[in-house]
């Protein structure tokens, strides 16, 4: 339980974040309402956001509280192993700032499921609507949640589907009045806040363990120093040893940051090209610091425990004679362990801003979705009034579906995997098609329709027998290399319909595929270290040697 000025400290940031949501989306409208693109202005921002924004806003809608509640946990179960996650989202943002943003500008899209039409036909493009509603809902929004419930409940004794619902409303409702601008003000305020929360909860850690070389000592006494290796060798028990990751995590990750319009959706509203590509690259920097304030505060943790300088008591049960250690609290557990009296209050923000800043970038999105890519297509004539009415009730009946469903998702031992476990059966198809669409010319519509069908349908298969019989050889499959086995399956299916059914370009779907990997690095580009392709070369060059620090 939390002290009395942390609460009023919790309570006024929520305040505050609802405020300012409302009066940013409000006054936005207000100064726009006169200039005949109401939808857009809604869903898009105008398309007026610059790069630090972009950067700012795609980073809070990927962190959340599932990543400041699961890496911790990861961190005090495997130790820095799902930091790779975070470090090679660093190479997928290189690819959406090089190779695909430029097309989605080009185009002028307002949905992805708009850029498949563009470059394929209707059919994938209704396919893509519906997962990429179906995404939101369960993973931005529903696993979010979920993490945000447990924290809440542990921290303030309240029941954890009446505190996650509280915070949901509130979200909600200054999403759903102020459209993008509301949801991209209010995440570039929450990075800011998260970052800072997470930032104090590692130095806490690092300050009660007395350093690095106590923590690498403890490490070694229990056995457990592979702990800090972010490349694991052949048959390591996490089963995701190094070619797992390097093979597996492109699949999830193209889908994630360059195919999912939840997250995309912030490039979308980019004011022009340059801007929607270094507000990815910006993002990719930031992407570094969550290994080290996300995941090695769980590390610390693990060494705290062993120790003596963090009891863990509270997470202990016994199951079937032995005494295990539930680890989903563990974030929990050093926050009122190690932070003290007033400094709790701005970790619960932190948490708070990693959930109100997922579910507001999630309920836009699906808004965008619902009213373009569905409601328009049986109501072509309708009204930009009358599209963003559509889009509010849609943000309101998802977020009531992503309720329902927390039940379900509680039966996973670790969220973070849980997580990723879904989106490698969702994402295969989606990567394939957006692949070989960008890169490929040959890559044609019938293809591409029925990769998408069968792919996914291949998918929910798969992830079904892994449930049922998880002592089968599919059950036994490791989901990044199962991610990796469904891609390549994809890959062969779209490239053999492509030659069997060949393509028929029209004029627009001619000009949305690279004629050669060189070209998108000929666009345009701000002088000295604004230029994208200086951004680029300086985030790999980063990224490479960090991995090998940490190999």
């Amino acid at each position: 339980m939390i002290h009395t000025p942390d609460l009023i400290i919790s309570a006024l940031y929520i305040a505050v974040i609802f405020i300012i949501g409302l009066w940013s989306g409000i006054r936005h409208q207000r100064k726009t309402k006169n200039n005949n693109n109401e939808a857009g202005e809604y869903f898009l921002a105008g398309k007026k956001l610059r790069w630090p924004m972009i950067g700012l806003a795609l980073f809070a809608t990927n962190i959340s509280c599932v990543h400041l509640v699961s890496l911790a946990q990861s961190g005090f179960d495997t130790g820095l192993l799902n930091g790779d996650f975070e470090w090679m989202a660093a190479f997928t943002l290189i690819l959406l700032a090089l190779f695909f943003a430029p097309f989605y500008i080009k185009s002028g899209v307002s949905t992805l499921p708009d850029f498949l039409e563009k470059r394929y036909d209707r059919a994938s493009r209704d396919w893509l609507a519906i997962i990429s509603v179906v995404s939101a809902v369960l993973i931005h929004i529903a696993f979010s949640l979920l993490a945000g419930g447990i924290v809440l409940h542990t921290l303030f004794g309240v029941d954890m589907y009446t505190s996650v619902i509280v915070i949901s409303v509130i979200t909600t409702i200054y999403t759903v009045v102020g459209g993008l601008t509301a949801v991209v003000v209010t995440e570039s305020i929450q990075t800011v806040v998260l970052l800072g929360g997470a930032i104090i909860m590692s130095f806490a850690a690092y300050h009660k363990m007395g350093g690095w070389e106590p923590m690498v000592e403890v490490l070694k006494n229990t056995g457990e120093l592979n702990k800090l290796s972010m490349l694991r060798p052949h048959g390591d028990s996490s089963g995701m040893p190094w070619y797992a990751v390097f093979l597996g995590y492109p699949v999830l990750g193209i889908w994630y940051w360059c195919a999912d319009q939840t997250i995309v959706q912030r490039v979308l509203g980019a004011k022009d090209e340059n801007h929607a590509r270094v507000g990815p690259l910006f993002c990719g920097f930031i992407k570094i610091l969550p290994v080290f304030i996300f995941v090695m505060p769980g590390l610390f943790a693990y060494t705290l425990a062993h120790s003596g300088h963090l009891d863990i008591s509270a997470l202990k049960s016994v199951v079937d004679g032995k005494e295990v250690v539930n680890s989903k609290g563990i974030y929990t557990l050093m926050i009122t362990q190690l932070i003290p009296p007033g400094l709790i209050g701005v970790l619960v923000a932190a948490l708070l801003s990693g959930l109100m800043s997922q579910i507001s970038g999630a309920l836009n999105s699906i808004s965008t979705i619902v009213s373009y890519d569905i409601y328009k297509r049986y109501k072509p004539a309708a009204t930009d009034k009358k599209l963003v009415s559509v889009g509010k009730i849609a943000a309101g009946v998802s977020l009531v579906v992503s309720l329902l469903l927390l039940p379900l998702l509680n039966n996973y031992e670790s969220i973070f995997n849980g997580l990723n476990d879904i989106i490698a059966h969702i994402a295969p198809p989606i990567t394939c098609v957006f692949l070989l669409g960008v890169f490929w010319e040959k890559a044609s519509a019938l293809s591409a329709k029925y990769t998408l069908w069968v792919g996914s349908a291949i998918g929910v298969a798969v992830f079904v027998i892994g449930k049922v019989a998880p002592a089968s050889f599919i059950g036994q499959i490791p989901f990044m290399m199962m991610a990796f086995y469904l891609f390549v399956v994809c890959l062969i299916m779209q490239i053999g319909l492509s030659f069997l059914y060949p393509v028929h370009h029209t004029a627009e779907s001619a000009t949305l595929y690279w004629k050669s990997p060189w070209e998108p690095l000929r666009g345009k580009a701000w002088s000295g270290l604004g230029n994208y392709k200086v951004l680029s070369v300086l985030l790999i060059f980063i990224m490479v040697v960090l991995f090998w620090i940490f190999r």
